[in-house]
């Protein structure tokens, strides 16, 4: 009889931890973005990002194989790059997980207020969120998870609730709007919502160094956000006009995020409830576990245990910046999304793994028990659309 602990993990419990880690905060931002531009590029949009960062995360994977260790990203980029590659990884990690945790305590006051009948001061609601979650990252991984676990519950029953009751007040009407001048505009937050490429040393240790599987657990994870979406991006936009107090460029302009023009054009209790519920675990499950990972990425680079004695000290560091810079730029939350994407995430996961897959395959002539195909073609179009999202938004910066 084989030992259990020696079999590799199932597909479908890595394609769950993959659709898990993509699933999250960027789904409040998505249908604002994309809607300004339409319904139909929204759909090319969706399927671009969902190619892209699938293709990329596949690339990890094949790079994955050629060590014999678990390693990081940081590992990677330093084997190929040498000391730029993993001093500039650890600033960019750095820079997307501020970035990302900005977003979300920005995005905190406004949901959670949202819950009183009377009027409350969102800062206040911030500082409790970021007091009370930062305890819970504090204790570690297990209490983390299992308060994930609950929260995910409740965002799947809120959000098949606001799909059910939603679907009959689509119009046809507003599926037909579209704008190319916009075009360009979500990709950045596309990328960060298909983002699950830090997951991929953890996913190929629990599948126990079986390339092939962890392939298929991220073929599968990455269509069930991406189906998700789909959905989620119908309704909201078939819904919502994009013109009017409550339509998607007044939303994008003030910085909300896609329930709070949704309960207001439905006037309903019972959907209002749901959306601000389905926000509240959107943001609280991408909180937590982006807060997790901060405080581990900064053990490791300053070479700590994060313990009780520790864990202090990694939370402040983690928490406290991105607390400060939220409440000094309190409409920053589609900005903040957008940098990680653009900048951060775009570099880390587009340009590295492509440069990285170049050097190793036909420079070092490293060999992977799995191999992506496409060769040097696939990897030279990688670099091209990860140029084309950075240098777009550099041009949307300045014509803000």
């Amino acid at each position: 009889m084989k030992d259990k602990n020696l079999l590799p993990g199932s597909v479908l419990g890595g394609a769950l931890l993959i659709a898990g880690s993509c699933i999250g905060a960027g789904m409040l931002g998505l249908p604002v973005l994309l809607g300004i531009s339409g319904f139909l590029p929204s759909i090319i949009l969706l399927l671009i990002a969902f190619t892209f960062m699938t293709y990329t995360g596949l690339l990890l994977i094949e790079i994955n194989g050629w060590f014999y260790e678990r390693v990081n990203i940081i590992s990677m980029t330093e084997k190929s790059f040498g000391t730029f590659g993993r001093f500039s990884s650890w600033i960019l990690y750095l820079f997307l997980f501020y970035s990302l945790l900005v977003a979300y305590t920005v995005s905190s006051g406004q949901i959670i207020s949202s819950f009183f009948p009377f009027e409350i001061s969102k800062n206040l609601l911030m500082i409790i969120f970021v007091i009370f979650f930062s305890i819970i990252i504090y204790f570690g991984t297990k209490p983390v998870d299992l308060l994930n676990r609950l929260l995910m519950i409740g965002l799947i029953i809120t959000y098949l609730g606001m799909i059910f009751l939603g679907l009959p007040k689509i119009k046809s009407s507003l599926l037909l709007h579209v704008n190319f001048k916009y075009f360009l505009l979500p990709i950045p937050v596309l990328i960060t919502s298909f983002g699950f490429h830090n997951m991929i040393p953890s996913l190929t240790t629990y599948m126990k160094g079986d390339l092939k599987r962890t392939k298929y657990s991220i073929l599968i994870g990455s269509f069930i956000a991406l189906a998700i979406y789909l959905f989620w991006i119908i309704f909201v936009i078939g819904v919502v006009p994009v013109d009017g107090k409550y339509g998607l460029m007044n939303a994008f302009i003030e910085g909300n995020e896609a329930t709070f023009p949704l309960k207001n054009i439905l006037k309903s209790s019972l959907v209002i409830k749901f959306s601000s519920w389905f926000a509240f675990f959107a943001i609280v499950t991408s909180y937590i576990a982006q807060g997790l990972g901060l405080t581990h990425f900064i053990a490791d680079g300053i070479k700590v245990k994060p313990n009780y004695k520790n864990n202090i000290y990694l939370v402040l560091l983690a928490i406290l910046p991105p607390t400060i810079f939220a409440f000094l730029f309190p409409s920053i939350f589609f900005s903040a999304l957008g940098f990680a994407g653009a900048y951060c995430a775009v570099i880390l996961f587009g340009i590295y793994p492509a440069l990285m897959a170049y050097k190793g395959r036909y420079i070092n002539k490293e060999t992977s028990s799995y191999h992506v195909k496409g060769g040097k073609i696939s990897l030279i179009l990688v670099l091209a659309f990860s140029f084309v999202i950075i240098i777009s938004q550099i041009i949307n910066s300045f014509y803000k």
